[in-house]
Protein backbone atom coordinates (compact mmCIF):
# COMPACT_ATOMS: atom_id res chain seq x y z
CA UNK A 1 0.00 0.00 0.00
CA UNK A 2 1.28 3.38 -1.10
CA UNK A 3 1.71 6.36 1.59
CA UNK A 4 -0.75 8.31 -0.49
CA UNK A 5 -3.47 4.85 -0.06
CA UNK A 6 -2.73 4.87 3.73
CA UNK A 7 -3.27 8.31 4.57
CA UNK A 8 -6.61 8.61 2.31
CA UNK A 9 -7.56 4.75 4.47
CA UNK A 10 -6.62 6.89 7.91
CA UNK A 11 -8.79 9.88 6.88
CA UNK A 12 -11.71 7.91 5.82
CA UNK A 13 -11.91 5.47 8.71
CA UNK A 14 -11.99 8.66 10.73
CA UNK A 15 -14.87 10.49 9.11
CA UNK A 16 -17.01 7.16 8.93
CA UNK A 17 -16.39 6.90 12.60
CA UNK A 18 -17.90 10.04 13.13
CA UNK A 19 -21.39 9.56 11.01
CA UNK A 20 -21.35 6.18 11.83
CA UNK A 21 -24.90 6.07 12.67
CA UNK A 22 -28.16 7.49 11.75
CA UNK A 23 -30.94 9.29 14.01
CA UNK A 24 -33.74 8.30 11.88
CA UNK A 25 -37.81 10.17 12.54
CA UNK A 26 -39.86 7.92 11.47
CA UNK A 27 -44.05 8.54 10.69
CA UNK A 28 -47.06 9.00 13.29
CA UNK A 29 -50.58 9.81 13.14
CA UNK A 30 -50.75 11.49 16.14
CA UNK A 31 -48.03 14.76 16.27
CA UNK A 32 -48.50 17.74 14.98
CA UNK A 33 -46.18 19.29 12.11
CA UNK A 34 -45.68 21.61 14.72
CA UNK A 35 -44.74 20.10 17.33
CA UNK A 36 -42.15 17.84 14.79
CA UNK A 37 -40.92 21.16 12.99
CA UNK A 38 -40.66 22.70 16.94
CA UNK A 39 -38.43 19.59 18.44
CA UNK A 40 -36.37 19.07 15.67
CA UNK A 41 -35.38 22.51 16.14
CA UNK A 42 -34.81 22.48 19.93
CA UNK A 43 -33.34 19.32 20.09
CA UNK A 44 -31.54 18.57 16.80
CA UNK A 45 -30.70 22.42 16.21
CA UNK A 46 -32.49 22.28 12.76
CA UNK A 47 -33.33 25.34 11.46
CA UNK A 48 -36.94 26.04 10.58
CA UNK A 49 -36.49 25.47 6.85
CA UNK A 50 -34.16 22.25 7.92
CA UNK A 51 -36.88 20.77 10.52
CA UNK A 52 -39.63 21.51 8.37
CA UNK A 53 -38.00 19.48 5.56
CA UNK A 54 -37.73 16.36 7.62
CA UNK A 55 -40.64 16.44 9.14
CA UNK A 56 -42.52 16.55 5.09
CA UNK A 57 -40.20 13.77 4.41
CA UNK A 58 -41.21 11.88 7.17
CA UNK A 59 -44.86 12.27 6.28
CA UNK A 60 -44.62 10.89 3.38
CA UNK A 61 -42.11 8.89 3.12
CA UNK A 62 -42.68 7.43 6.10
CA UNK A 63 -39.32 8.07 7.36
CA UNK A 64 -36.24 10.76 7.82
CA UNK A 65 -32.97 10.77 8.77
CA UNK A 66 -32.10 13.88 11.13
CA UNK A 67 -28.79 13.84 12.27
CA UNK A 68 -25.65 11.72 11.57
CA UNK A 69 -23.02 10.83 14.26
CA UNK A 70 -21.83 8.45 17.38
CA UNK A 71 -24.15 6.52 19.18
CA UNK A 72 -23.07 8.13 22.16
CA UNK A 73 -23.84 11.80 20.37
CA UNK A 74 -27.27 10.91 18.75
CA UNK A 75 -28.47 8.99 22.23
CA UNK A 76 -29.47 11.76 24.43
CA UNK A 77 -31.05 13.21 21.49
CA UNK A 78 -33.26 10.05 20.96
CA UNK A 79 -33.81 10.50 24.52
CA UNK A 80 -35.69 13.54 24.34
CA UNK A 81 -37.00 13.15 20.83
CA UNK A 82 -38.72 10.19 22.79
CA UNK A 83 -40.02 12.13 26.09
CA UNK A 84 -41.75 14.65 23.50
CA UNK A 85 -43.75 11.58 22.26
CA UNK A 86 -41.66 11.35 18.25
CA UNK A 87 -40.65 7.88 17.32
CA UNK A 88 -36.75 7.61 16.36
CA UNK A 89 -34.47 5.09 16.25
CA UNK A 90 -30.58 5.21 15.84
CA UNK A 91 -29.61 2.92 13.20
Amino acid sequence: MSTKEKKYTEVNANVNNDHEHKLVLWNDDVNTFDHVIKVLMEVCGHDPYQAETCAIIAHFKGKCTVKEGSFDTLKPLMTEMTIQQLTVEIK
